[in-house]
């Protein structure tokens, strides 16, 4: 009687917890058991020794872009700013690791990437971070997304973590009808994590028709729910004129469903620097292409350049929105 009673009572605590998930809005998915071996601090497996003696120098690349951005049915000016650097990662806190204890992590390429713009009177600064582990076999997917958007209305925030077999979803936000978003999702390609794959590896981007999670900003700024939509995808040389370097490539992206695309431009060889992109979105019933053009890319420990006598750094980024 007992061995009845306990199985009953857990069945209506699952069915319970389902009907709960589902009142929320939430996709649910069966958890993955917990793993007790994780994966160790992998370089990749082609090209380590370039790809050390790049990205293993304690110190970081940072690359300023000038920026025109769309944002209330006109072009803004603004600039922005990639910040790439590998650290240690926890995978089970999912936070930079702080202390000796290697066996807790994986290697990440992180990516920061700032946009800075003016709308008028008031100004917006939105940045995304954005961790890939640089074992891409034993995790094919950014561990963690956290998108921030700043202006003088108020404030929004996004964070996603790669957990359970789907992508756990966080949002918070000023607007009463974003103050507080829970979903999961399917793991896709991450809009947001093309930019470490591309410095990766690009040739592992996917190609055709793919399901995928648009960028963060792009959700935020307009006010939508992260969503698995369709999009197609193409990796192909670059033929525009706009950027006049030799010898690159562009990732393309085109959302049929939201009459929007997006366009990587970076180098064909390694380090794969990204020398720009385009986003056109639809805006107050109008096509609009935001554009960033690389201006300034320079290698550097920045975290260690704090002090008010390094202020005189920045022009070294021709970083013209900010203190001077």
């Amino acid at each position: 009687m007992n061995h009845f009673i306990r199985n009953n009572f857990l069945a209506i605590c699952v069915t319970l917890a389902v009907v709960f998930a589902f009142a929320k809005g939430a996709t649910v998915y069966q958890q993955e058991p917990a793993k007790t071996v994780l994966p160790s601090l992998a370089m990749p497996t082609a090209s380590d020794k370039t790809f050390a003696n790049y990205w293993y120098k304690g110190k970081a690349e940072i690359s300023s872009y000038t920026l025109e951005k769309d944002r209330y049915g006109q072009i803004c000016p603004g600039e922005a700013v990639l910040v790439f650097v590998t650290e240690d990662f926890r995978t089970d806190k999912q936070v930079k690791l702080e202390s000796d204890n290697k066996e807790a992590a994986t290697n990440v390429l992180k990516v920061n990437f700032i946009e800075k713009f003016l709308t008028g009177i008031y100004d917006y600064s939105v940045m995304t971070s954005v961790f890939s582990p640089v074992d891409t076999k034993a995790f094919p997917h950014a561990l963690k997304v956290a998108t921030s958007v700043q202006e003088w209305c108020g404030m929004a925030y996004l964070q996603l973590n790669n957990r359970d077999r789907a992508y756990q979803i966080e949002g918070k936000s000023y607007f009463e009808k974003e103050v507080q978003e829970d979903i999961a999702l399917e793991r896709v390609l991450l809009e947001d994590e093309i930019w470490n794959k591309i410095r990766l590896n690009p040739e592992s981007l996917p190609t055709g028709e793919i399901k995928i999670i648009p960028s963060f900003t792009y959700c935020r700024l307009r006010h939508q729910l992260p969503a698995v939509l369709q999009a197609n995808a193409s990796l192909k040389d670059y033929t525009g004129t706009d950027f006049s370097e030799k010898k690159l490539k562009v990732f393309s992206l085109d959302y049929p469903e939201k009459k929007r695309s997006v366009e990587i431009i970076f180098q064909e060889a390694f380090p794969y620097k990204i020398m720009g992109w385009t986003e056109t979105n639809i805006s107050k019933g109008k096509s609009l292409m935001s554009k960033a053009t690389l201006k300034k890319t320079i290698m550097t420990d920045y975290w260690t350049k704090h002090n008010v006598t390094d202020l005189p750094l920045r022009d070294s980024l021709d970083l013209k929105y900010g203190l001077k």
